[in-house]
């Protein structure tokens, strides 16, 4: 290959690198710039909001936010942490236990157990609203942080137990057999060796079922009536008023709701990529 080919080869990659990060930038201002919009809005005033859609306020109301946290953020973030931690480490120890089970054993009744699993997937929480609910009143679970934590467990397990159970398969057998020769038992195999070498997929699961038990909206409007009780998504609902709805506050609640999930994103952004793509690919 000539000098002139292979200079060619490199303008050709770098042309093609060049459309990449030009898309890449598009990508990053389409999903930045509202949430940008959302946190300059919430300094504004009620008037600039909707005179100045676009500029900076000409004061930075940064009482908003104080606003936001007095008349009933504060309460709703803490149900919204309570029920999300509940969830997360529900989901993490049933999910890991089934995937444990379901990728070491074989028998007829784990592959009856995996299609059950699996048939969870395809149920739309949408569609088992009404006997959700009629089932919760029954027990009188209605207006209580478990009518939303065991609904957000039922349907986060079957994705995290499928997940969890594709990067089990991964580990070689090897030093499994090798821990039953030292003695290990099974929950000591499960304890000692799976779990601390599933550490991506862990934290993707922990960032997945947090997304959704953090942002869930229906359930939590449909399940809770007392405002001592709601979380986040619904009691923001409360912000709004008939005749006139105070924006700045309101945005402000949203960029206080955004924040946890953002931070909880960029801390462990390298292991749930690396998490997803391990753990989509084998098995």
């Amino acid at each position: 290959m000539t000098n002139k080919t292979i200079h060619k080869k490199k303008k050709r990659m770098s042309f093609g690198n060049l459309i990449v990060v030009i898309l890449l930038c598009i990508g990053s201002i389409i999903i930045l710039y509202p949430l940008l919009w959302m946190v300059i809005s919430s300094m504004k005033s009620y008037d600039e909001i909707y005179n100045n859609v676009w500029g900076l306020p000409s004061k930075w109301l940064i009482e908003n936010y104080k606003t936001a946290w007095s008349i009933g953020i504060s309460n709703y973030f803490m149900n919204s942490v309570i029920v999300t931690v509940i969830t997360v480490v529900s989901v993490l120890i049933i999910a890991s236990m089934a995937a444990f089970s379901l990728s070491r054993y074989r028998s007829k009744f784990i592959d009856i157990a995996l299609v059950v699993v699996m048939s969870g997937m395809m149920i739309n929480p949408q569609v088992a609203l009404i006997p959700l609910f009629n089932i919760l009143t029954k027990l009188g679970l209605i207006n209580t942080r478990l009518a939303l934590i065991l609904p957000y467990i039922a349907f986060r397990l079957p994705l995290s137990i499928l997940l969890l159970r594709s990067y089990f398969l991964s580990i070689p057998r090897e030093i499994q057999e090798s821990a039953i020769i030292d003695g290990c038992s099974e929950f000591g195999i499960y304890r000692r060796i799976y779990l601390p070498m599933s550490k991506p997929i862990l934290l993707t699961t922990i960032v997945l079922t947090s997304f959704y038990a953090w942002n869930e909206f229906l359930f939590a409007t449909i399940f809770i009536d007392s405002d001592v009780l709601r979380t986040i998504p619904s009691g923001l609902m409360n912000f709004r008023d008939a005749l006139r709805t105070d924006w700045g506050v309101l945005l402000s609640g949203m960029v206080i709701a955004t924040i946890p999930m953002i931070i909880l994103l960029i801390l462990i952004q390298k292991h749930l990529v690396r998490g997803l793509s391990e753990g989509s690919v084998k098995g």
